[in-house]
């Protein structure tokens, strides 16, 4: 294209990023009080209580645009709890436990190491994930929180094999660091718990959820309420760890009492392995069918 055809296309104004990067007050109005400033470069302007609908829309927007720039298009999210340690760590624990001599420190160690079994389920479930949907025209992606535990697992297992993985990460009052496992550029962290469990859902094609505390149940009951409702379309929730899920959802109680309809139960399906979880995935979607097509985009 020669000079004169490029001003056919040239720019008509000076970019955002442009004029923020030139623009300096005069040194009468460089004060902090000043409100010199270009509205979008002002961070105590945006932060004020009246901005609100302004940061939620660009916590809805970063990460919907850094996904579709990154081609992303499909996810499988991993939920589960914090707490539940790598069995290294929590054979580690248990030593320390024991050396000390403190009995309820023992016992609660005991469990965790227990416990521990989910964090190398959802380590190699992820692994699977990744590997097997690597001929896809559109590769899945798994999504954790972004925090330690069962979500740690989840993105250190997609790591394992080489592969790129979501984290969503929240900011607490306790300060949940991002786990070192979560690909840099779709590290995302929300001030909103509202527009991060949006964010969860709006490319998943599944979800597997398994053993957590009030965290992992609101975000797996917001997910059976909108299916239950029809807010969303349906996709498989796989649920690890039969005894852990049949000895907090009486489903049967539910049932009896009205609470729910018969049929809600299948809303969800509870296995015992990673291989059983992809299963229950593969089989929804043909995965491993010979000719496996691309799961779809969740609208």
């Amino acid at each position: 294209m020669n000079e004169k055809h490029a001003e056919l296309t040239a720019r008509n104004f000076q970019s955002a990023q442009d004029e923020a990067l030139i623009a300096s007050a005069p040194e009468r109005y460089a004060a902090p009080e000043s409100a010199y400033r270009l509205a979008f470069t002002d961070n105590d302007f945006l932060l004020r209580e009246e901005l609100r609908p302004v940061r939620m829309q660009l916590e809805l927007l970063k990460p919907e645009m850094v996904q579709q720039e990154q081609g992303i298009e499909s996810t499988i999210v991993i939920f589960g709890s914090a707490r539940i340690p790598s069995p290294e760590g929590a054979a580690k624990a248990l030593a320390d436990a024991q050396a000390g001599g403190d009995e309820t420190a023992v016992r609660r160690a005991q469990t965790a190491l227990g416990m521990s079994r989910y964090y190398d389920e959802a380590r190699r479930f992820a692994g699977m994930v990744t590997t097997r949907s690597r001929s896809h025209q559109k590769p899945i992606y798994v999504v954790t929180g972004g925090g330690p535990g069962i979500m740690e697992a989840g993105n250190r297992g997609a790591s394992d094999v080489g592969g790129k993985s979501i984290g969503l990460n929240i900011v607490l009052p306790h300060e949940q660091s991002p786990n070192p496992y979560i690909t840099p550029e779709l590290c995302f962290q929300f001030h909103y718990f509202a527009l991060r469990k949006m964010h969860f859902l709006m490319r998943s094609i599944g979800l597997v959820c398994f053993p957590g505390g009030f965290g992992t149940l609101d975000e797996l009951f917001e997910v059976l309420t909108l299916q239950q409702t029809g807010k969303v379309r349906r996709r498989p929730i796989v649920l690890v760890g039969r005894e852990f899920w049949t000895r907090l959802i009486d489903v049967p109680w539910l049932i009896e009492t009205g609470m729910i309809s018969a049929g809600d139960e299948n809303l969800y399906h509870i296995v015992e392995t990673a291989e059983e979880a992809w299963a229950v995935l593969a089989g929804h979607y043909g995965f491993d069918a010979e000719t496996a097509g691309d799961a779809p985009r969740t609208a």
